[in-house]
């Protein structure tokens, strides 16, 4: 009989807890990210029926898989065909979900019991990347907020970084009527004036958007020392596309912020933590996560890690991903540097073809 029990409250609750020590940590070793690992992917096993039937496919189970490296990586797509859910969706506080970009209105969807753990991955990590030991700033927010947009993890992100984060003063300006480019500019002109540093966030279409709009108007602004923007990646259609040279010299020219103010943040719906690089003075920029998230760089055809040095796709082991699956497989074409990575686009030819493979053989297995 391959019944899928539902998590005992009881189980939840202690994965939790353990997760939110964990997360709370001045960063760990091998073995206690391995440890807490295992701990996941046998409470993902027991508890989350359709990834049960991918790793028996793949012959991992708990007694087989002995670190991080060895779960099986579910393909990002998995995430649009099948509920990953080890707690009955209908009992989450919150189901986030994918713009629906690719498949047209197809959604991927991460559900989360509780937000505990996502907001506690957010908040540390986001204070020493982005904040850097300042412990609030005005915030111009370029994003609908999350009463416009409630299953968005941007949208939840976004507004969760001016409740921690924000000064007096910070808002959101795009609203039902769009992207009200004069108050942003009355904004930013008051800051010039009083001298008090801001800092702007949204997707990074939105600050092409704006950019053209004050281009239009011929206005620039030189923001005060201090001050700092954080794009989120990918245009998804909605503006132009920009290289990353092209960018980040439109966004120090028009603000007159640093490029190495200018901090780009990687993420996605699928997980629960996200990855900061340490400014753009140089692009592509190396980027890195928190303690408890890993990524290797993989061959898609194979699963097998790519030699040192050579691109291939990104996997990424999210600890904070506890509901769903720790380990997936993105379409995103990286290369290891250091201890983190450079993002270069979007899979395509023989790397994209091995990403749809992958999403074929994760759903057959699932739904056998």
């Amino acid at each position: 009989m391959d019944a899928s029990p539902t998590a005992a409250p009881s189980a939840a609750a202690e994965i939790v807890a353990a997760l939110l020590a964990f997360i709370a940590q001045d960063g760990c070793s091998d073995e206690a990210f391995d440890a807490l690992a295992l701990r996941l992917f046998g409470y993902q096993y027991a508890n989350n029926k359709p990834f049960r039937r991918f790793c028996q496919g793949r012959g991992a189970t708990p007694r087989q898989v002995r670190g991080w490296r060895d779960i099986p990586a579910v393909p990002i797509n998995g995430f649009k065909d099948l509920t990953l859910s080890c707690q009955p969706p209908a009992s989450c506080e919150r189901v986030f979900m994918t713009s629906g970009t690719t498949r047209g209105d197809v959604k991927g969807r991460n559900h989360h019991p509780t937000l505990a753990v996502w907001n506690a991955s957010f908040h540390g990590n986001f204070a020493r990347r982005f904040m850097r030991g300042v412990p609030r700033i005005r915030m111009g927010i370029l994003f609908p907020d999350e009463s416009a947009l409630p299953n968005s993890s941007l949208a939840h992100y976004l507004q969760y970084a001016v409740q921690e984060f924000g000064a007096p003063g910070s808002r959101h300006f795009i609203g039902p009527q769009g992207l009200d480019t004069a108050a942003v500019g009355e904004a930013l002109a008051g800051a010039e004036r009083t001298g008090e540093p801001c800092a702007l966030l949204g997707a990074s279409y939105s600050f092409v958007h704006l950019m053209d709009e004050l281009q239009a108007q011929g206005r620039s602004f030189r923001l005060p020392p201090g001050s700092r923007i954080l794009d989120t990646g990918g245009y998804k259609k909605q503006s132009r596309q920009l290289d990353f040279q092209e960018f980040y010299d439109a966004l120090a020219r028009t603000f007159g912020v640093p490029r190495e103010q200018c901090i780009n943040m990687y993420g996605m719906t699928e997980l629960s933590s996200q990855f900061y690089d340490d400014g753009n003075a140089v692009v592509p920029s190396v980027k890195s996560g928190p303690h408890w998230i890993r990524s290797r760089i993989v061959d898609p055809l194979t699963g097998r890690d790519v030699p040192p040095g050579e691109r291939g796709i990104l996997v990424h082991c999210d600890l904070a991903n506890f509901n769903s699956v720790t380990t997936i497989l993105t379409e995103d074409v990286g290369v290891a540097r250091g201890a983190g990575f450079l993002l270069l686009g979007r899979a395509e030819g023989a790397q994209a073809k091995g990403c749809s493979l992958a999403v074929e053989e994760f759903i057959q297995a699932a739904r056998a």
